[in-house]
């Protein structure tokens, strides 16, 4: 059995986004919507539950395509809390579609994921986190990234939420150095 971070326990859909997705550095703008949208949704809840529903997620929010997501209306919004696949929160969804109306602004005048990885200087941070218990809830840098999201009209977007985006989008390798990601996941970033 690999050695991993604890946090994903046991669970196959979780050691598997463990192992293949957390952390990776992401790049593609619209993958990086979703998933602060997801980290949005999780506020209050687990990130298994949001990995559970996430297929669910995608056919709801048209594939987390933030052009057809920004043109939902009342209606539109209305139809998806009646969706028992995902977290029916009128809030989180209202905010999704005011996400995908701001998320369409800052692609069209600078470029959603260059702006974000401005945050960390454009490329990811590399930590040497012996345990789980070093890893922080937030940093200077998710601090930074929420008050600027908080600015372009983006909601459940707080430091702590950040983070977590931060760590899975791989703008931080935060895997532990004992885990068998840590070495894979630092090296796509050596140039």
């Amino acid at each position: 059995m690999a050695d991993r971070c604890t946090w994903c326990g046991t669970d196959p859909l979780y050691v598997e986004y463990h192992d293949s997705e957390w952390g990776m550095p992401e790049y593609d703008p619209r993958a990086l919507w979703e998933k602060l949208v997801l980290d949005g949704f999780q506020a209050g809840l687990s990130w298994i539950t949001i990995l559970r529903k996430r297929d669910a997620f995608r056919t709801e929010f048209d594939d987390f395509d933030p052009a057809r997501v920004a043109l939902w209306d009342d209606d539109r919004v209305a139809r998806a809390l009646e969706n028992p696949g995902i977290i029916r929160h009128r809030g989180k969804i209202e905010a999704t579609v005011q996400g995908a109306r701001h998320y369409l602004r800052i692609e069209a005048d600078r470029g959603f994921a260059p702006w974000l990885w401005s945050f960390v200087g454009g490329q990811p941070v590399q930590t040497d986190r012996p345990d789980m218990a070093s890893v922080p809830t937030e940093t200077d840098a998710s601090r930074a990234m929420a008050k600027a999201l908080k600015a372009e009209g983006f909601t459940f977007c707080g430091p702590v939420i950040v983070y977590a985006f931060m760590q899975a989008t791989g703008m931080v390798n935060d895997h532990i150095v004992t885990c068998h990601r840590h070495g894979p996941v630092r090296a796509l970033s050596a140039g």
